[in-house]
């Protein structure tokens, strides 16, 4: 038995739904906002669970939890924990030798400030923890660095007391998106937008990618950095060529990979996953 655990069934998870259908899998839908979980329950009947939460913390702690009744999860907890949080994320790719833009981390806004100004504007400081490019602002000048830093110290919570910033990459007006699974990549895009972020739940236009050896290496290298498994690796082209990992999300979206390929992506999800049982 296969476990599809979701917040909100989109059109991702119906595609999901119909190739498990075409395979004739036996599966169960769970919908996490109505479901409780007993930490000290360990019989279960999944062998394996697709999170296809779009909170980080409901697929976070699904993920733990389940684990430790022994059901495997796509992706698992340690990855999820990792590419859940910007921070653990850059420091993984980092300490695998993955490129990625400079970043720097304070803890003060006044350590924050002298960051800023030490990589030189523009910068980008984005939230420890967000999908779809949210609370992700272009820093262009110090006026504009003081009031963005007083009120994220401000908010007074965890992630506003921790300053995540990255230097500005003058990127051709995309960004490439690779799908990786295990070993293989599936697929990659480039997402184009006249805004600098350009994600396609943002507005973003998408449209195939060659996939190079070079950045099929460099994506198959940022999933192995995280942990490895089902991943969608976002790389900025520099101006001199160079190919950077800005991110790695642990529950791809592919509404507009699947526009801009044609490709069975929800088929090549299910395949990898009962490859993993």
């Amino acid at each position: 038995m296969v476990g599809v655990f979701c917040s909100r069934i989109r059109d991702e998870e119906k595609l999901i739904f119909e190739a498990l259908e075409r395979r004739k899998v036996c599966f169960e839908i769970a919908d996490v906002r109505h479901a409780a979980f007993d930490l000290e329950e360990r019989r279960n009947h999944f062998g394996l669970v697709l999170l296809r939460c779009i909170s980080h913390s409901q697929a976070l702690y699904a993920a733990r939890i389940l684990e430790q009744n022994g059901i495997d999860t796509i992706n698992p907890y340690g990855v999820i924990a990792t590419c859940g949080d910007k921070l653990l994320t850059s420091a993984a790719l980092a300490e695998h030798g993955v490129p990625t833009p400079r970043t720097l981390v304070a803890f003060t806004p006044a350590a924050a400030l002298s960051a800023i100004e030490e990589l030189g504007y523009p910068v980008v400081l984005k939230p420890l923890v967000g999908s779809w490019g949210r609370l992700m602002c272009k820093v262009n000048d110090r006026q504009a660095a003081e009031a963005i830093l007083e009120h994220k110290e401000a908010l007074g919570n965890q992630h506003g007391s921790v300053f995540y910033i990255q230097e500005y990459v003058d990127k051709p007006q995309r960004d490439i998106r690779v799908l990786v699974a295990g070993d293989e990549v599936v697929y990659a895009i480039y997402r184009y937008s006249e805004h600098w972020i350009t994600n396609t739940g943002r507005g973003g236009d998408a449209s195939v990618c060659a996939l190079t050896p070079e950045l099929a290496q460099l994506s198959l290298a940022a999933a192995r950095a995280v942990g490895g498994g089902l991943l969608a690796v976002d790389v900025l082209e520099m101006p001199d060529g160079r190919l950077l990992v800005s991110e790695v999300n642990h529950t791809p979206e592919f509404h507009g990979a699947l526009k801009a390929t044609g490709m069975d992506i929800a088929g090549r999800i299910v395949d990898y996953a009962l490859g993993l049982v």
